[in-house]
């Protein structure tokens, strides 16, 4: 079996949300989110863009609702031993096959939670779910739950999580001789790509953000390339990922003479990932780190200029995004504890001058101060 755990690790995390289940006085919980259930069982699919749903009862028996084309890669990738196929065919409603599972496995009338927050359950999938189970029993919304589970890392996930950063780090390593006058973003990409996946790693959960030019000012993947020119800016958002546990990183890079604008920015961006850093501690919450970042920018006369969230967790995610909850921004009141891998990210961008500036690197945890697990430095990057 492609599992990337012990089975001790497995039975350790169904514990945890047997202990979840029992507070929140829930029989039942149907998981959605691929994430969840790959954290809780090993299952490793992109076949939740279809209708699926892991059954967890409170007693921590489990059983898998899916399509035939996901039946071997859930007996070879997880810990699963039920498995349950809803059939495709004209007006198939999964949502039925799995209301009748729900009585199969004597849940009528129980109270029963959904994680609904999640891309594995399209609003249209949710309607025809909840017509299904509204007099079936007592539903309530458990998004939170596994996801809040998964924020606090494991020996294990973190020993992932720092082979992700070091695959981060062989990224910007193969990037580096490339970007120089002439030098074109498509091989860029492929050779952080390419260095990725050679160090045993994975796709990312999303694209690599990378752009130059007037494009260096995007926060987001695009399609198209250009080649730099002599005086240029780069900006790439990457990660490092090793069994969908990502370690992201972000850095503009300059070719040529460093503007005086680029300067400023950098200057403010590295006091402000700084400042966050020491906001990164236990006894302070994601509102406080966030709240570092904006008065450092403030300082700096940049607050038009940032973004209103400077970071999130991360962790094992799938598509369409890496970015975990909870984020930081403004008054979120979620403490910062021990054993959290958190991406923290100075983003400025200067739309006047067209002038593009951001640091970001992943952190772990501790009782005291974070831990970069990049090998890379903070210093300015002019090539």
């Amino acid at each position: 079996m492609a599992l990337h755990f012990e089975r001790s690790e497995f039975d350790a995390r169904r514990d945890r949300l047997m202990i979840e289940l029992a507070e929140k006085k829930l029989d039942a919980v149907l998981l959605f989110a691929q994430e969840s259930m790959y954290w809780l069982t090993g299952y490793d699919t992109f076949g939740f863009c279809f209708f699926q749903c892991l059954v967890v009862k409170a007693d921590g028996s489990m059983v898998l609702l899916t399509r035939s084309a996901d039946l071997r890669q859930a007996r070879h990738t997880s810990i699963i031993d039920n498995i349950v196929l809803w059939t495709d065919r004209d007006g198939a409603n999964p949502a039925i096959d799995l209301r009748n599972l729900l009585n199969d496995l004597d849940l009528l009338g129980a109270r029963i939670g959904v994680e609904y927050d999640t891309h594995g359950l399209t609003a249209f999938n949710g309607r025809r779910l909840d017509e299904q189970l509204q007099t079936f029993g007592q539903i309530a919304d458990a998004s939170g739950i596994v996801s809040r589970l998964r924020l606090f890392k494991s020996p294990a996930e973190i020993a992932k999580a720092e082979k992700a950063a070091n695959l981060a780090d062989d990224a910007l390593d193969a990037a580096l001789p490339l970007i120089k006058q002439g030098g074109d973003e498509a091989l860029i990409l492929a050779a952080m790509q390419g260095a990725v996946f050679a160090g045993g790693g994975d796709y990312p959960a999303n694209e690599f953000i990378i752009g130059s030019g007037a494009d260096a000012l995007l926060c987001r993947y695009k399609a198209g390339r250009r080649k730099l020119t002599k005086n240029d800016q780069l900006t790439l958002e990457w990660a490092g990922v090793f069994h969908h546990y990502h370690a992201p990183m972000m850095r503009t890079v300059l070719t040529g003479k460093v503007s005086k604008r680029h300067q400023e920015l950098f200057d403010a961006a590295r006091a402000a990932l700084l400042a966050v850093e020491k906001a990164m501690t236990p006894g302070n919450t994601f509102g406080d780190v966030f709240d570092a970042h904006a008065r450092t920018l403030e300082a700096h006369n940049l607050t038009k200029h940032r973004l209103n969230a400077c970071g999130y967790s991360v962790g094992a995610r799938f598509t369409p995004s890496w970015m975990d909850m909870p984020m930081f921004y403004q008054g979120n009141p979620e403490p910062i504890a021990p054993n959290m891998t958190l991406f923290a990210h100075m983003i400025i961008m200067d739309s006047e001058t067209e002038t593009a500036m951001t640091l970001g690197r992943t952190y772990l945890t501790t009782e005291s101060q974070p831990k970069p697990l990049s090998r890379h430095d903070l210093d300015l990057i002019v090539q």
